[in-house]
């Protein structure tokens, strides 16, 4: 099944410039070392297509008019079974070229969640899990301290800061005013029932570190959320809490907790927390290996109009 995939991956206009400890950088490295790599693009399914580093607009557009002038591949399907990976969204552009780009490519994003002009569709594009911490202790869960813990992210939204400041008077809630050491992230999160992000915020959610440590994300936006990782695989509403920014977050944490609803989410977290690792090498079930396999499912549902030969 997923071992039958092909990719032709263009050659990259310049070496591409990621984080060496981005989700951006692991898959990328990950997927030119795999097996789903081929050499011949008549047996690929999909065309992984590297974009120029920090790219701008006219970069991009002016890369595609190469792709399609050098190579038959991308004017087949209007770039149709084409993807990119891209960390900051293309915005709104008219020429032709980011126009099919954007309308029928895939966009795998790093950056979650992406930012409001990127645009994210999704049944089309893939969000990477941000990079977590592989080498953090796994601690044992003796004490519950808190019924809610969230690490500093240095947020200066008035929201959020209202949303915050209310919760810092709540003796069950440990909200960091100043970074602390990853180890005790990870002491504070295995010590914590649930575990506060503000989604949409503009910061990278490392969400699977909070379900790897037993501690229940609670997802707070001020919008609907539609470019989680995996969302068309992993059920979040089992493993997550969603409210409402502005609504009454204990509430709705206390909510989950009828009837032994929080141990479910937790167990099932635990058990989800393995596809949000990035493996140096990669692993079955990881990050990586769920990504291809969110590719794998689209090899079929990616329609187009060949364009006739003649």
């Amino acid at each position: 099944m997923l071992q039958t995939l092909k990719i032709y991956a263009y050659n990259p206009p310049q070496n591409p410039n990621f984080s060496t400890t981005s989700a951006a950088a692991a898959f990328h490295a990950a997927l030119l070392r795999s097996p789903f790599i081929t050499a011949d693009p008549n047996l690929a399914h999909l065309f992984y297509l590297p974009l120029p580093p920090s790219p701008s607009p006219r970069s991009v557009s002016r890369h595609i008019r190469t792709v399609r002038s050098d190579l038959p591949f991308w004017n087949r399907t209007l770039g149709a079974d084409h993807f990119i990976l891209t960390c900051d969204g293309l915005g709104f552009e008219s020429d032709r070229n980011l126009v099919e780009l954007k309308k029928n490519s895939v966009h795998v994003t790093c950056s979650s969640p992406l930012p409001v002009d990127g645009r994210f569709v999704p049944h089309k594009d893939l969000a990477l899990p941000a990079f977590a911490s592989p080498n953090l202790p796994l601690l044992n869960r003796t004490v519950e301290r808190f019924l809610a813990y969230h690490g500093y992210s240095g947020f200066d939204d008035p929201e959020i800061l209202t949303v915050l400041n209310k919760l810092r008077r709540d003796p069950d809630f440990l909200i960091e005013s100043e970074p602390s050491h990853p180890v005790d992230r990870a002491r504070r999160m295995s010590e914590s029932q649930f575990c506060l992000f503000f989604y949409g915020a503009g910061r990278d959610l490392t969400v699977g570190d909070a379900l790897r440590f037993g501690c229940v994300p609670v997802l707070i936006s001020s919008h609907p959320i539609i470019d989680l990782p995996f969302y068309d695989v992993i059920r979040w509403s089992e493993i997550a809490v969603f409210v409402r920014l502005g609504e009454n977050v204990r509430r709705a944490i206390e909510e989950t907790c009828v009837g032994g609803g929080h141990v479910r989410m937790r167990e099932a977290g635990v058990m989800a927390s393995v596809h949000f690792r990035w493996n140096e090498p990669p692993e079955h079930f990881d990050a990586f290996n769920m990504v291809m396999y969110q590719f794998w499912l689209r090899r079929h549902t990616i329609r187009y109009a060949r364009r006739n030969s003649s």
